[in-house]
């Protein structure tokens, strides 16, 4: 059996995902609901650290879990760009707060759809 290389296999199921809306949820939905709602990362750095998937992963499997026994799930990813951090991290870079802040939310994205959570990125 060759040896697994993530890098070719997981853009493909990452794109399926967004193409078919797996992780989408309806708006009125029937049937059994679940809200599970993360602590949204702080775009102040360049990217994720290794405490942020460490959480989420667990989150994941729980969304994961009750989607398989029928729940419709409510799983947003959102990002927490008010206050301090943000504006320090604009400040440590020299870039002015708002680029700043949309870029590390862009880099901080593209990370997470790269690990394959199962949120719903239409409600970002």
């Amino acid at each position: 059996m060759p040896r697994y290389n993530p890098a070719q296999i997981e853009p493909k199921w990452q794109q399926h995902w967004e193409v078919q809306k797996t992780f989408c949820t309806p708006d009125m939905p029937a049937g059994e609901k679940l809200y599970v709602l993360d602590m949204f990362p702080y775009p102040s750095g360049s990217g994720l650290h290794v405490g942020h998937p460490e959480g989420y992963t667990a989150t994941d499997i729980v969304c994961r879990f009750a989607r398989m026994r029928g729940k419709t799930v409510l799983h947003p990813m959102g990002f927490d760009a008010f206050g301090l951090p943000a504006e320090e991290h604009a400040i440590k870079t020299n870039t002015p707060p708002r680029v700043s802040t949309e870029t590390n939310i862009a880099e901080f994205t593209r990370q997470l759809i790269m690990l394959g959570f199962s949120y719903d990125w239409d409600r970002v």
